[in-house]
């Protein structure tokens, strides 16, 4: 298919994939609308992508070459136990082919490899979508309508709009997140900083180290940073019983927001399961990169239909164990593109992409589910397992999926 204007909603890491992707597969014309004015790179902290789905991702050009990454080889599972000192006691090693990214520094390689063809537009909220009317050859459309009043027609307009997607709440207005029933504390510091913590330090830096305790998991390890290399760690468990937290939208305390009953909470937290080291460790984190985030999942009706089409987040929200969002978005903007260059119409374009990418999100959510079931809903006694256990429970967990950070993407 040549031609064709595009409507992308939203310019972070999926919305400038898509929009790189459609460009070069032929789309005439192509807009994000991106409602933050500010610097995107300043958000979120870190993320990683397997290494399969990585070398997959450069050969469709989808993830640009020469993205300061950190090798991880290695997950160890610690639990606390003071006779093994005060890093713990290992109860399992499981290989962690993935590397780890900067969400900053991966936006911004995106960003600049969006074609200059691409208009890209900050400061644009979209308030609605209409799924029908003319597009802007007199053809069958849709419509955005901006938060200054004025109404855009689009060829398809392309949802890349995150968990609060105004693009699906207008292809399927039922499909809503769900709260899991707990959140999750983000954080990163300097990875100097750990020479504080005196001849401990940085034991693994090419480690996923996984901190086990009562009713939840924290997971730490290394990326790189825009000043150098940083320690990133997120840990997973209930919230407080005080209402501090809006648990009826998928929201959260930005970076450096978080109550000071929120901070107790949190430090009593890891006072009481954590291992002295790693307790120690998370503490070196300034209250300014410190933020809370409750869980959602969503598995989305439908990917697309009726000129409007679902990429990211927005099609489907994966609780993070599941370490595949980002690998899942560029896959999204992979098969946009490859549908596009077969398809002789939009409607061939969204009929193959509803079949291939709406079933590869039903599967990210449930195993999704079922890690944040057994990794933090019912956790097992952590003190007691060893590592035959640790591995059994583990395939449990995978019910019969190859591994987690996603699955190749279908031929």
């Amino acid at each position: 298919m040549r031609g064709g204007t595009i409507a992308v909603v939203g310019g972070s890491i999926a919305g400038c994939a898509v929009a790189t992707a459609v460009a070069r597969a032929g789309a005439g014309h192509v807009v994000v609308l991106e409602r933050t004015r500010g610097r995107l790179a300043d958000r979120g902290v870190g993320l990683c992508v397997h290494d399969e789905r990585a070398v997959e991702l450069r050969a469709s050009g989808a993830l640009p070459a020469g993205i300061e990454a950190h090798r991880l080889r290695r997950r160890r599972w610690v639990v606390r136990d003071d006779a093994e000192g005060a890093g713990g006691r290992l109860l399992w090693q499981q290989p962690f082919p993935f590397h780890s990214y900067h969400w900053g520094l991966l936006w911004r390689a995106l960003r600049e490899s969006v074609p200059d063809t691409v208009v890209y537009r900050q400061g644009e909220t979209v308030t609605a979508v209409e799924a029908a009317g003319s597009g802007a050859d007199g053809r069958d459309g849709a419509r955005v309508r901006l938060a200054g009043g004025s109404v855009e027609g689009y060829d398809l307009v392309v949802g890349a709009d995150g968990y609060r997607s105004v693009v699906r709440a207008a292809l399927c207005a039922d499909s809503r997140p769900h709260y899991a029933g707990y959140v999750c504390w983000r954080g990163n510091f300097d990875a100097a900083r750990l020479r504080e913590l005196g001849a401990l330090a940085d034991p693994v830096p090419e480690a996923v180290t996984t901190v086990c305790f009562p009713g939840g998991t924290c997971v730490v390890y290394r990326i790189p940073g825009p000043g150098g290399p940083r320690v990133n760690w997120v840990l997973y468990a209930a919230p407080p019983q005080d209402g501090q937290l809006r648990l009826d939208d998928p929201t959260s305390f930005p970076p450096g927001a978080p109550t000071p009953g929120l901070a107790e909470h949190l430090d009593a937290l890891l006072e009481r399961e954590f291992p002295p080291y790693w307790r120690r460790a998370l503490a070196l984190t300034d209250p300014a990169d410190t933020f809370v985030q409750p869980i959602y999942d969503l598995e989305a009706a439908r990917t697309a239909g009726g000129r409007l089409l679902l990429a990211g987040d927005a099609a489907s929200v994966v609780r993070p164990h599941n370490t595949s969002g980002a690998a899942k978005a560029l896959q999204d903007a992979t098969a946009l593109a490859d549908g596009w260059r077969r398809s002789e119409s939009f409607e061939e374009l969204l009929d193959g992409y509803q079949r291939a990418r709406g079933a590869a999100g039903r599967e990210l959510v449930a195993l999704a589910r079922r890690l944040g079931r057994a990794q933090v809903e019912r956790t097992p006694a952590w003190a007691a397992m060893d590592g035959d256990g640790m591995a059994a429970w583990w395939q449990g967990q995978l019910d019969g999926a190859p591994g987690i950070g996603g699955r190749a993407m279908s031929p």
